[in-house]
């Protein structure tokens, strides 16, 4: 097991949507792209950050998109939660080959491959130095992986929410179709939420307003993201209540 440069940093929740597991554009899983994704998290866990990540699962299954052709949602979000087990358990296995020590919970019940999610064991962990990779979602229909991320962070005491995304921050339109659209350094939830930027679902926003969450949206792309997310206040943009 690699040894750590620091033992003390902030707690964290990395969100990982299905599309950092495949090539931009394409659809499965991608060897070098959570290669590329598991050196950036390698960097974060060096310095001391305690690591809790909820993975989606979108690169292999949407269950919003296939209730859309007929299948009832609860069994399309269901199918999706099992996305996200498979999304898992490929970074796990990268991440143990950079020996980097690792835990998956997940909220479906899957003994063979993964821990139960409980909050004390995952906290545990976090403090025995391991990354937590959070799979199954909530465990129930309707709800996104963006707002289990939030509940995460609640649930953990984590300091933040760092939703990793193919572009450097918020926009004021979607900077890959309006490329005259302006990135904000700093956002609140309620300007996210009248403006309809869709950058997170309305219900995680409206949580981590409620409970004070903090979230930043920054490019996983980008060598070294991760990191420079976490420690550089230049990277990305939070969203969050604005300092009196």
């Amino acid at each position: 097991m690699k040894m750590r440069k620091n033992s003390s940093g902030p707690r964290v929740i990395l969100k990982l949507s299905g599309e950092s597991f495949c090539q931009e554009t394409a659809t499965g899983i991608a060897v070098d792209q959570i290669s590329n994704i598991s050196a950036n998290i390698l960097e974060a866990w060096e310095e001391g950050v305690e690591l809790a990540i909820v993975v989606g699962g979108g690169n292999l299954i949407r269950g919003a998109t296939l209730s859309q052709s007929g299948v009832d949602r609860a069994t399309a979000d269901y199918m999706g939660m099992m996305g996200t087990l498979i999304n898992a358990l490929a970074l796990q296995e990268a991440l143990e080959k950079i020996e980097v020590p690792t835990r998956v919970q997940s909220a479906l019940h899957v003994s063979q491959i993964a821990e139960p999610f409980i909050r004390r064991r995952a906290v545990r962990h976090l403090e025995k130095g391991r990354v937590v990779i959070l799979a199954g979602g909530a465990g129930m229909p309707f709800f996104t992986t963006d707002t289990v991320a939030v509940l995460r962070a609640k649930e953990l005491n984590a300091s933040a929410v760092y939703k990793a995304t193919k572009v450097d921050g918020v926009y004021t339109a979607d900077p890959t179709k309006f490329p005259h659209s302006i990135r904000y350094d700093d956002i609140t939830y309620e300007e996210v939420i009248v403006q309809e930027l869709k950058v997170m679902d309305a219900t995680a926003i409206t949580l981590a307003r409620e409970n004070n969450i903090p979230i930043k949206v920054f490019n996983f792309r980008e060598k070294g993201s991760i990191k420079n997310a976490i420690f550089d206040s230049r990277v990305g943009t939070w969203i969050r209540n604005r300092e009196a």
